[in-house]
């Protein structure tokens, strides 16, 4: 609890897979997952996220035809399990409550514009915060700076990582710039086709020397 994992690997060491296990997109063919004590391993998506895991994506999973708002909207109400076609979505869910999810990742001023249309940093940030809106315990994100410029990735990240701080979200993340890793992790598993090889501080994993060589390429 309260840890930053980040995870590190090659392309095609398994930790997308991984993730997708985790989260109930696919099923392990042995094995068992746990979160907090319970045994998920059977579970979908859907039961998996109300058990407090949420997760953002490589490509930001948006509703592109609707607002920035509408997104934060939507994810509330599917939590609390007000969705419905026979009332308005602004009054299924509590507006402070989007207001502020909004605000914690910088967004409230796009509130109004369409998710389709905003940069990709700002798509990575949506992302976020509608796994924020789930109130999850854990957030597991895939590549949070992958597809962002490199003069914005220090600022996203700051932004991700002030708003789960803010909640008291746990995180672990997946990402290749090592600079990121080393600035925000607090704790770093090295992957390689698909076992742990390390774990343990940005500091003793990104100075291994079989890491350095096998998994950052230096």
């Amino acid at each position: 609890s309260g840890e930053r994992l980040a995870v590190i690997g090659q392309n095609g060491a398994g930790k997308t897979t991984f993730i997708n296990i985790c989260t109930g997109y696919l099923k392990p063919q042995a094995g068992k997952i746990y979160f907090d004590g319970t045994d998920i391993t059977a579970m979908t998506p859907r039961k998996i996220v109300r058990m407090g895991l949420g997760r953002s994506f490589q490509l930001p999973q948006l509703f592109t035809e609707h607002t920035v708002r509408e997104c934060i909207q939507i994810a509330a109400a599917r939590q609390n399990a007000r969705l419905t076609a026979f009332k308005p979505l602004a009054d299924t869910v509590d507006a402070h409550e989007v207001e502020s999810t909004l605000e914690l990742v910088g967004l409230r001023e796009d509130g109004d514009a369409l998710s389709s249309d905003l940069p990709e940093g700002k798509r990575k940030l949506l992302d976020v915060a509608m796994a924020l809106a789930l109130r999850p315990k854990l957030i597991i994100m895939d590549e949070p700076t992958s597809g962002v410029a490199s003069e914005d990735k220090h600022g996203l990240m700051q932004t991700v990582m002030n708003a789960l701080d803010e909640r008291k979200v746990t995180s672990w993340f997946v990402e290749h710039d090592v600079d990121i890793v080393a600035q925000y992790a607090t704790r770093v598993a090295a992957w390689i086709n698909g076992a742990i090889v390390a774990d343990g501080s940005p500091d003793e994993v990104l100075n291994d020397p079989r890491i350095k060589s096998e998994v950052l390429g230096n």
